[in-house]
């Protein structure tokens, strides 16, 4: 762009800062590629099982363990991003996605850990992050639309992890080949997204924060003491935290549910998961657009409620009921459970102290991912204690109504 300066002066180039839609297709991207860290194996459980003789039911234990990687770093993303920049950081994550995915390829119980955790490390400052780049570019009147756009990514990624890996084992012979077919993905948005950081980047100070760890750890301190100070963003966490039981055992358990107790293909199940990811897409933009006009908490709460209902009704399904009602199932928690996270997120960037987005949504991150090291475990030990699904899915209705509750007294 050119301006005319005073007379006199020379016409020169005018540096404007860059816009949103670059930022946004890039963090669709990182969002997409990303579910990979959670999804891979879960969704490749059943045959991962046939071969290891591993329950297929211990998928939780690998959601857990991919929030575990994701505590050690995602406290640190804000003081990183000052420091490197939040594209670099971004490509770092998702370069650690890709190797972690890959390291299940080897198969052994010891490799399944070790990439749930690398994959996890690489996963921890995607949210914060994107939050970071996109939060000083959005118009406050649209922020709930922008940040559920951005979070459509996710459900986008699960829906493409849900398909591709199991048709990429069927059709390339085993599991190994889904798994490396969802790793390379991470690395090629990682080499993708590289021409923005000239200018998404340009901000960043190589010497923010002082050198060592010592004071990335006592910043990352600072980060999580924002959940004391701020009542309301303690609460919004709460709620975050209880719906996150419902997202990600719905996530993780859905394929096997359906394989192991209802008998359905695996390549079906996939797709049923994979329409209930649809839903998810469809239902960020639609409470997004809610939320802009009536605000936040009422639309939290009715994804709660709806979430709950969701669960309630897999809480019931036994061998015999129509397929359809699974889906239905899967497609109402898709748009709820699945559906929440961007109000969510916009929400946490309006109530953040000024400034501090990317510290105050870090802060919900690692609460978030202490009660995923919590709830998917849970999950796998009712199924193992049950020999079901049942009590799994009731915990997660429970959860949900915990979750509405809290958000409706931040509401009042």
């Amino acid at each position: 762009m050119l301006r005319r300066k005073a007379a006199g002066d020379r016409i020169g180039p005018v540096n404007t800062p860059p816009g949103l839609l670059p930022v946004m297709l890039a963090l669709l991207a990182t969002h997409l590629a990303g579910m990979g860290a959670f999804l891979t194996v879960p969704v490749l459980a059943p045959a991962i099982a046939a071969e290891t003789g591993l329950p297929a039911s211990l998928a939780g234990f690998h959601t857990a363990l991919v929030y575990g990687g994701a505590l050690l770093t995602g406290p640190l993303t804000a003081a990183l991003i000052r420091r490197h920049g939040g594209v670099r950081v971004l490509q770092a994550g998702l370069v650690a996605i890709g190797i972690g995915i890959a390291i299940a390829a080897i198969g052994h119980p010891l490799a399944l850990v070790v990439s749930a955790l690398v994959a996890g490390m690489g996963h921890g400052p995607v949210t914060p992050g994107g939050s970071h780049l996109i939060a000083a570019r959005t118009p406050p009147r649209r922020r709930s639309l922008v940040f559920s756009l951005k979070q459509t990514g996710v459900p986008a990624g699960a829906m493409m992890v849900a398909a591709v890996a199991p048709a990429a084992a069927v059709l390339l012979g085993g599991w190994r080949a889904g798994v490396l077919v969802i790793a390379a993905t991470a690395l090629l948005v990682a080499l993708a997204i590289q021409p923005l950081r000239r200018d998404f980047d340009a901000e960043r100070d190589p010497r923010a924060g002082g050198a060592g760890l010592g004071p990335l750890l006592r910043e990352a301190a600072g980060n999580l003491a924002l959940l004391r100070q701020d009542a309301a963003l303690a609460r919004l966490t709460v709620m975050s935290c209880a719906y996150g039981v419902a997202q990600f055992c719905f996530l993780t358990f859905f394929v096997a549910f359906q394989v192991t107790q209802l008998g359905t293909p695996l390549a079906e199940a996939g797709l049923v998961l994979a329409a209930g990811q649809l839903a998810g897409v469809v239902g960020r933009i639609g409470w997004a657009l809610l939320a802009d006009r009536h605000g936040a908490a009422p639309v939290l709460a009715a994804c709660g409620l709806g979430a709950a209902a969701g669960a309630l009704v897999l809480a019931f399904v036994v061998p015999g009921w129509p397929g359809a009602v699974v889906l239905a199932a899967g497609i109402v928690m898709g748009a709820t459970a699945v559906g929440w996270n961007g109000v969510m997120l916009a929400e946490a960037a309006r109530i953040a102290p000024g400034g501090q987005v990317g510290a105050a949504t870090a802060a919900l991150s690692f609460a978030f991912g202490l009660t995923m090291l919590v709830a998917p475990p849970a999950f796998s030990a009712l199924v193992v204690l049950t020999g079901g699904y049942a009590a799994g899915f009731a915990m997660c209705v429970a959860a949900t109504l915990a979750g509405v509750a809290a958000i409706l007294r931040r509401g009042r």
